[in-house]
């Protein structure tokens, strides 16, 4: 894990709103191709390389971000020194929501760049001065916060009435709907056992071994650090 390392993008506002045309974010969602102009006029274009930290669990929430291109994931650090992976943003997501809020709290989770990124970022006096000019803006903040209680829900309980193999089918499953890469052989995560493991709260043992039946099974492909699904419908339906 590196300290933000960063650098400016050269992108043009009109090269991002074509982008975000095609990304259609939620936190835009409901705003005139007008007024996401002006939000992105007045928004930081900033380059994260992978790995690199874009904001840090305990620090103040100063800083709203919106990826559009790469891949970041939010994580916790235990007392131990283990990374927990908590959330996954996506081209199109946004996290440090909480930067807009009236009273100054603390990021809840550590944020990284899984791979080299993009993202759009506002300091906290912006979105907060954007948010009051758009409404809207809070609105959709509040949608995604009501996504990740419908995914607290899921989790919550899949722990209690699912097996360990349905859930890590159900998390290979959801990340290759959020973060896979297309390509010829199936669909492409870039992601470790042991991460597998704490995403689905299981052993890194009950995880390689599974990993090693569907392999068999000719369900997926793995190398080091990389799986290749080649139908994660195929997956999620044998295994619910």
């Amino acid at each position: 894990m590196k300290d933000r390392v960063e650098s400016r993008s050269t992108m043009a506002t009109s090269e991002v709103v074509a982008l975000l045309t095609q990304l259609k974010p939620r936190f835009l969602e409901g705003l005139s191709p007008v007024q996401v102009a002006s939000i992105v006029r007045v928004a930081s274009k900033r380059r994260f390389p992978t790995h690199s930290v874009m904001a840090h669990e305990g620090y103040p929430a100063d800083h709203l971000f919106l990826i559009i291109k790469g891949r970041a994931r939010g994580f916790c650090m235990t007392h131990n020194g283990e990374k927990v992976p908590i959330l996954w943003f996506p081209p199109g997501e946004v996290c440090g929501g909480a930067a807009i809020l009236s009273k100054q709290v603390e990021y809840l989770v550590s944020t990284e760049a899984a791979m080299n990124s993009t993202a759009l970022v506002w300091d906290r006096a912006t979105i907060r001065f954007l948010g009051a000019q758009y409404p809207r803006l809070v609105e959709n903040l509040l949608f995604t916060a009501y996504d990740y209680l419908v995914a607290y829900r899921a989790l919550h309980i899949s722990l209690i009435c699912k097996t360990a193999r349905q859930r890590l089918a159900q998390v290979l499953g959801n990340l290759a709907n959020g973060m896979g890469q297309r390509s010829t052989e199936g669909v492409e995560l870039n992601i470790r056992n042991e991460e597998l493991a704490n995403e689905a709260n299981i052993t890194i043992f009950t995880t390689s071994r599974l990993m090693s039946e569907w392999r068999r099974k000719g369900i997926l492909t793995k190398g080091r650090g990389k799986v290749v699904l080649r139908s994660p419908e195929i997956l999620m339906s044998s295994e619910a």
